[in-house]
C-alpha cells in the first residue's frame, strides 16, 4: 500500500497498474469494491420519459421495489434512478442480515466510482465487484466466526483486535497463508484488510463459490460476487 502514491511524475492510479503488472502469476479477474456499472440513468442514451412512466427493466425493478418497500415503512420514500441500482436496494432487503451499501453516485461513493471505472478501462481481464462487508459475513460465518465480529470489524476502538481475530481464523482453517508482515498490515488498516476480503472473493468467484443473479433481477443489471452460504472450502 505504501507504493500506491502519487510523485512528480506518476500518479497513483498509474502506481496501481503497475502493481498489477509486476504479478507473475496468470491474473483471473481484479476485484474492486466500489460499483462497476454507472446507475440506469446516468448510462442510458434513450429519449427519456422520465422514471415515474419509464419501461426500462431497471426501473421498472426499483419502481416495484419502491413500492413494496414504502408499504411496509414510514415515511414512503421515492428513489433517485440517477444515483440508485437495483443491486444495493437488493443487498438492503433480500439477505440473511441487514447491510447498507452506499448509493453508486452517492455522495461518498462517487468519486472512488469514478477512480474505479477510470482504472478499470486499462485492465487486460475482467475486474469483478465486491461488497467487503457482505462477503465477510459469509466468509466468517461460514468458519464459525461470531458475529460481533464480522459486524464490527472496522470498529475504532475494537476493530484491530477483532480483525486479528479473524486472520487468525483463515490462517488456522488453512484458508490463506498470509506472512507476518502482511498480517500486521491487515489488522492495523481496515482498508487493506477489506481489500485482502475482496482478493478473496475473487478466488471465490474462480472456484464457482458465489451466489448466482436473483430470478427476476433486471438482466443488464450488475450484479456482485457474493459468496454462497453454504461455502465449501477446498
Amino acid at each position: 500500500m505504501e507504493k500506491i502514491k502519487s510523485t512528480e511524475k506518476i500518479s497513483a492510479d498509474l502506481a496501481v497498474h503497475r502493481i498489477i503488472e509486476q504479478i507473475e502469476a496468470p491474473l483471473e479477474s481484479v476485484a474492486f469494491d466500489v460499483p462497476l456499472q454507472l446507475p440506469k440513468c446516468v448510462r442510458c442514451q434513450l429519449s427519456c420519459p422520465g422514471y415515474e412512466i419509464c419501461q426500462e427493466p431497471e426501473i421498472k425493478w426499483l419502481r416495484k421495489f419502491y413500492v413494496s418497500r414504502n408499504i411496509k415503512k414510514k415515511p414512503e420514500r421515492g428513489f433517485t434512478p440517477y444515483t440508485e441500482r437495483c443491486v444495493e436496494n437488493y443487498l438492503r432487503t433480500e439477505l440473511e442480515e441487514v447491510f447498507h451499501p452506499p448509493h453508486a453516485l452517492g455522495s461518498n461513493a462517487a468519486p472512488l466510482t469514478a477512480r474505479a471505472h477510470f482504472i478499470a478501462r486499462r485492465l487486460q481481464v475482467p475486474a469483478i465487484e465486491v461488497y467487503p462487508k457482505l462477503s465477510l459475513w459469509r466468509i466468517g460465518r461460514a468458519l464459525g466466526v461470531q458475529k460481533s465480529y464480522l459486524r464490527f470489524h472496522k470498529h475504532s476502538i475494537s476493530g484491530e483486535e477483532i480483525r486479528e481475530a479473524i486472520i487468525s481464523y483463515l490462517i488456522k482453517k488453512d484458508i490463506a497463508f498470509i506472512y507476518h508482515q502482511d498480517v500486521k498490515v491487515l489488522i492495523a488498516s481496515p482498508h487493506a484488510f477489506d481489500a485482502f476480503i475482496c482478493g478473496l472473493t475473487a478466488v471465490l468467484k474462480f472456484n464457482k463459490q458465489v451466489e448466482p443473479r436473483p430470478k427476476g433481477f433486471p438482466r443488464d443489471e450488475q450484479w456482485i460476487a457474493i459468496p454462497k452460504q453454504d461455502l465449501v472450502w477446498p
